[in-house]
């Protein structure tokens, strides 16, 4: 089975909670920041009017800085906007 043939499977908040609770609080809090920084990113559409494109570069930076955390602990963890993990 290849990648882009796998299907997201929802995970009951209890094994989240305990995946979670393994992890460093700040590689959680990147992951956090990461998937509101993709969302935010992906919200913006072209053309770009100039305090949307502001917006929408904030929010890639963001995304970066998260990335950067999440790659250091984990490579298999970065978020990219509008695509899977």
């Amino acid at each position: 089975m290849t990648a882009p043939d796998l299907v997201p499977v929802p995970i009951p908040d209890g094994v989240a909670a305990l995946i979670g609770s393994c992890m460093p609080r700040g590689v959680l809090q990147a992951e956090i920041e990461a998937e509101c920084a993709a969302r935010e990113a992906m919200r913006f559409r072209a053309p770009f009017c100039s305090e949307d494109h502001a917006d929408r570069e904030h929010a890639l930076a963001l995304l970066s800085r998260a990335n950067k955390i999440l790659a250091a602990y984990n490579p298999g963890l970065v978020v990219r906007p509008g695509g899977p993990r």
